[in-house]
């Protein structure tokens, strides 16, 4: 597996907790979305940590291809 699963192309709107530790899928395999379930064992992907000093509304990537990670960019709208 070469390329992320597209999974959606808009992103998830979550409100996280502060210092709280998340984990993004980077595959699009998770049935947890956005976050790992694991689910990536045995391909080249791993989730990628997001923890944050303060509560927010975070746009978290649906599409797996956003240049900023686990932060939606935009790139859904190109796909």
């Amino acid at each position: 597996m070469n390329d992320p699963k597209i999974v959606q192309k808009f992103p998830y709107k979550i409100s996280i907790e502060a210092d709280k530790s998340y984990y993004w899928c980077r595959c699009g395999l998770s049935s947890k979305q956005p976050f790992c379930d694991g689910s990536h064992e045995g391909t080249d992907f791993l989730p990628e940590k997001v923890k944050l000093d303060e509560k927010q509304d975070v746009f978290f990537c649906g599409c797996k291809h956003s240049k900023k990670g686990a932060f939606c960019d935009g790139t859904h709208k190109e796909l």
